[in-house]
């Protein structure tokens, strides 16, 4: 997975508050947009979001 495309996607969360709204914006699956964040979480050794059920909250 490309580190680019983990970051676009975790700027795209933070803009449209949402892991489903990104990935509808960036023309990914929810899964997906889920799984580059993690990825980027993982290489940054850090949680960038706090999960819920509702929304990415900050």
């Amino acid at each position: 997975m490309d580190r680019l495309e983990c970051d676009r996607m975790f700027v795209t969360v933070l803009e449209t508050g949402s892991f489903s709204a990104a990935a509808l914006r960036l023309g990914a699956s929810s899964s997906q947009a889920s799984k580059r964040v993690s990825k980027l979480e993982q290489q940054l050794g850090v949680q960038l979001f706090k999960r819920s059920t509702r929304a990415a909250a900050r």
